[in-house]
This record gives C-alpha cells, sequence and structure tokens, in this order.
C-alpha cells in the first residue's frame, strides 16, 4: 500500500516535492495545506487527487494520512512542527533550514527529546548522485580528507510568495537559508563537528534597487567561510549568487595524502541557455598523487528525475530513504541534531562575518 503524505506548503520547492513523489510507486499525495490561491492551484494540478484544506489542524485532521511533508516559508517549519507534535506526531520531512534564529535552540531540544515519530530534516544535496558519489569514494580517493572546498556559483535567489526570501529576519540569512546545505555536507563528509568559523560576506550585486513596503532586502549574495573541525581537517566555502554563466553550479573537492577527488555539479536545466546546446553533465574527477592522472566519470541523471526538480535528481532519491524510513525499513538519515548543526554553523558564520571575528563552536 503506498504511503499517503500531507504536504504544507506548496510554493515552488513544495511544487518539486510532488512532482517527484508523483514518480514514486509507492507514494500518493493525500492532503495539501497552501494558503496562497496561486501556488494552491499549479499544486491542484501536480496532485490531482489530493484534498485541499484550509489550515495545518485541518490537514492532520484527515485520517488517510500517514506522514507529513513541510514545505513552507523558513520561518514557519519550527511552529508547524510544534504544532504537528501537539495534535497529532506523524512521520515528518521538513525542508531546511530546520529554525532560523539561534534563541530556537531550546525548541529543537524539546523536539528531539519528546517526538515520538521520525523528523528527517530535506538536505536534498547529499542525495545528488555526483554528490553521493563523492562522498562513497572519498576516503579511498584521499586517503583521509584533510582539506574539503565547495564551491557554489548561480543564480540570485529567485521570486517567492510573499517575497519571503528578500529579508534575513524571514530566512535566517544566506549563511543560513542556502549554505546550511553545505555546512551540512561538511560535517557528513568529514563525519567530524566544527570547532570554529571565520567568515566574509554581504549584499554586492542582488536586489539592491528592491523594495518591498518600503524596504531595502538585506539578504547577502555572495561570502566566504573557513571551517576547522575536531578532525584536524578544514573547510571552505565559496558563494556567488551572481554567476549564472558559469558552467557548474556546485563544485566540491576533497583533498588528502594520496590524492583529490571532485565532483562538478550544473544547475538547473530549465536555466541553461538553448543556445549553447545539451546542458553538461555530472562528473566526478580522481586524481591520486602516484600515479599521476586524473580520471573523470561522467554521472548522469534520468531526464526524467532532471524535469521533475531543480536539485539534480536528489529530490527523489531523498524521498525513497524517507519512506523507507516511515516503514520502519531504514533510519533517519538526516537527523535534528543534524539540522541544528547545519543552522548552527550558517548563524555563526554570518556572526563572524558582521563582527570580523572567528567564532567558536
Amino acid at each position: 500500500m503506498a504511503v499517503r503524505y500531507g504536504v504544507i506548503g506548496c510554493g515552488m520547492m513544495g511544487q518539486e516535492h510532488l512532482r517527484n513523489l508523483a514518480l514514486l510507486p509507492d507514494a500518493e499525495v493525500a492532503a495539501i495545506f497552501e494558503p496562497d490561491a496561486g501556488m494552491r492551484a499549479r499544486a491542484a494540478e501536480l496532485a490531482l487527487d489530493a484534498t485541499m484544506v484550509g489550515s495545518l489542524k485541518e490537514l492532520l485532521a484527515i485520517e488517510a494520512v500517514d506522514c507529513l511533508l513541510i514545505a513552507s516559508p523558513n520561518h514557519f517549519h519550527l511552529g508547524q512542527l510544534e504544532e504537528i507534535a501537539a495534535i497529532r506526531p506523524l512521520p515528518v520531512l521538513v525542508e531546511k533550514p530546520l529554525f532560523t534564529n539561534a534563541e530556537d535552540i531550546p525548541r529543537i531540544e524539546t523536539l528531539r527529546q519528546k517526538y515520538p515519530a521520525p523528523i528527517w530534516v530535506a538536505m536534498e544535496y547529499r542525495y545528488m548522485p555526483p554528490v553521493a558519489r563523492l562522498i562513497a569514494e572519498a576516503e579511498a580517493a584521499t586517503g583521509g580528507i584533510r582539506m574539503l572546498t565547495i564551491r557554489e556559483h548561480r543564480f540570485p535567489f529567485l521570486k517567492k510568495v510573499g517575497d519571503w526570501n528578500r529579508f534575513n529576519a524571514r530566512t535566517g540569512g544566506t549563511m543560513v537559508e542556502k549554505c546550511c546545505h553545505f555546512f551540512d555536507l561538511m560535517r557528513l563528509i568529514l563525519k567530524s563537528d566544527p570547532v570554529r568559523i571565520m567568515a566574509s560576506g554581504g549584499q554586492a550585486v542582488n536586489h539592491a534597487d528592491e523594495r518591498y513596503d518600503g524596504l531595502r532586502p538585506d539578504i547577502w549574495d555572495h561570502g566566504y567561510a573557513i571551517v576547522d573541525f575536531a578532525s584536524g581537517a578544514r573547510a571552505m566555502l565559496e558563494l556567488c549568487m551572481f554567476a549564472e554563466g558559469s558552467r557548474y553550479q556546485e563544485e566540491i573537492s576533497a583533498i588528502g595524502p594520496t590524492g583529490k577527488i571532485e565532483c562538478k555539479v550544473p544547475g538547473p536545466g530549465r536555466f541553461w541557455p538553448e543556445h549553447l546546446g545539451r546542458p553538461p553533465v555530472a562528473k566526478v574527477i580522481v586524481s591520486p598523487r602516484d600515479p599521476q592522472g586524473p580520471r573523470a566519470i561522467d554521472i548522469p541523471v534520468d531526464p526524467m528525475l532532471l524535469d521533475a526538480g531543480d536539485h539534480n535528481g536528489s529530490t527523489f532519491y531523498q524521498h525513497q530513504r524517507f519512506l523507507r524510513a516511515v516503514r520502519g525499513e531504514g533510519p533517519v538519515e538526516v537527523t535534528l541534531d543534524d539540522g541544528r548543526w547545519a543552522v548552527n554553523i550558517g548563524l555563526a558564520a554570518q556572526q563572524s562575518a558582521l563582527t570580523g571575528k572567528v567564532v567558536t563552536f
């Protein structure tokens, strides 16, 4: 029998989830709560059999719902988790970031201790096929990672309902909203927790001429972060959100005493200019120190999955694993603790950039 989802929030990311759930034979969308009329109409076209409801409480009252997906704006995630915990604590896949403010951490701890069902924090980048390949082969290729570099050169923040993603107060800030993915990858790949971070960032190009209710957007569009880990490894993030002319959107390299492994991930195919021909294919490159000689491996992704979303097929693979956890057939791979760490590192990066000081954990 298919697992039946209740979906909370069906904007751009929520609709990507709907398209991917439609590809899974063991998943159905039973109910949707989306307050915006335009987004609700689009969601109804993607999930024809779903019941549209007017509130989270109404959604939770539908007995057919087996699990939940939260894809609402960032600043709603934690409050909605708490409402679910109080009414009907079903298994939940909650989009990143888990929370947006350091003052929320005690509430996360309460959920961790008391929530009786699985909570999985959506970290799609883990499940991009080229990134997953790098993670699987990194130890053997490097002999133990000592340096990890993540670069994302991409397009500006897209338009969202109510323009919520233009302001730090509602997103947690760029180092949280966007970069929590990369800080999560750092911990996952290095198998260690951070001990200190130094960062620099700001708003240089994007959204400067925009105004919303008279307010100028304050969301950052570029930055660097250097993170030292308890294992002795070091990691660096480079983000630029006015670099959509790049061939690859994400590039990750891991280096150790015996070699280097890299992956190169293209951005969404819908943004690739037609005059340039077919979009680039993701790659993994292994470069041993001895004998020297880089080996490049194409990592093609099913075109159907590429068409279903902007995350290189990862949303589909993430739901496959989440469904196993819902059925009790597999673990929660991205825990509340993982989600907490990803946000904490992002908040610390912003603090360091604002103060010019190293932040320790």
